[in-house]
């Protein structure tokens, strides 16, 4: 059954990701996808995460679903116009990639690569709007396309409850979102009144919330994320739990696991984002009860 199958399924999506290598040597990401292929339903593929160069998300994708995968292509805006945006969904939807995740993207101050600059033709919302106008069979511009794609798209979200960043995410829905992919969730009452909201919207009657999880190895992993990563939030009694745990590793994996057995329940599936490899997610879902 293909991901957007499942997307219209009752099924408890699991999704995960994966870094392109930074170079030509695709052993390591070949290996990362083979530890969690029977485990979950896509792989998403990044696209110069947190502005540091990698191997394009487009190849990389190619790579994996040429040996039966099935993968999620991100896309950012940060570094391409709506010329290259759209040759490069074009190209994707030849190549037999149809799964596409739409990010706007960190800035490339952020990354390594001092004094890129950031083209920002497009926001998130555009580009979703522009996937919705190839689907149909035109460019940005309105000229037709002689063979249309049919892409399946995705955005990003926080999950604060302010009001500014809520419109935005439902603006991103109404431009066709199949599929929302979440910032890593800790707090899973937080959390929950979040989706209480999206419940109570119209708008999100037909998209699946994916709900971000990143499993903890240290005390000083999670202080990194509190300090740098913006709308991520590790609660204090969980960097207890690590500062006093005899296996930092292993006690990160009983929390993630805890936290997708309450999240069940909650949403429509989660998205494992793992500090390095993919080595302990098959556990992680086997803990929380996941086959």
């Amino acid at each position: 059954m293909s991901f957007r199958k499942k997307l219209d399924s009752k099924k408890f999506i699991i999704t995960a990701e994966i870094s392109p290598p930074k170079g030509t040597d695709i052993t390591g990401m070949q290996n990362d996808a083979s530890m969690i292929k029977d485990v979950v339903d896509a792989i998403n593929i990044t696209d110069n995460q947190r502005a540091v160069m990698r191997m394009s998300s487009l190849a990389a994708c190619s790579i994996l679903s040429q040996n039966g995968y099935e993968t999620i292509m991100h896309l950012t805006c940060r570094d391409k116009n709506r010329l290259a945006l759209q040759s490069e969904l074009l190209g994707a939807s030849a190549l037999g990639i149809h799964n596409v995740l739409v990010i706007t993207g960190d800035h490339p101050a952020k990354g390594d690569h001092e004094g890129a600059k950031p083209v920002y033709d497009f926001d998130s919302v555009q580009l979703l709007g522009l996937i919705k106008e190839l689907n149909r069979g035109f460019d940005f511009s309105g000229n037709p396309l002689h063979g249309k794609p049919n892409l399946c798209a995705g955005a990003v979200a926080g999950t604060g409850l302010n009001e500014l960043p809520f419109i935005k995410l439902e603006k991103k829905i109404k431009m066709g979102a199949r599929f929302i992919q979440t910032q890593a969730v800790f707090d899973t009452r937080s959390f929950s009144e979040f989706m209480d909201k999206i419940k109570n919207s119209e708008t999100f009657r037909e998209v699946k919330i994916l709900a971000g999880i990143i499993p903890l190895r240290s005390e000083k992993n999670a202080a990194f994320l509190n300090k740098n990563m913006a709308g991520i939030k590790v609660p204090e009694d969980i960097i207890k739990q690590m500062r006093g745990a005899r296996n930092p590793v292993f006690k990160g994996m009983e929390i993630a696991a805890e936290l997708i057995k309450e999240l069940r329940s909650v949403c429509d599936g989660v998205h494992i984002m793992p500090v390095g490899n993919h080595e302990k997610t098959a556990g992680i879902l086997e803990m929380a009860g996941i086959k």
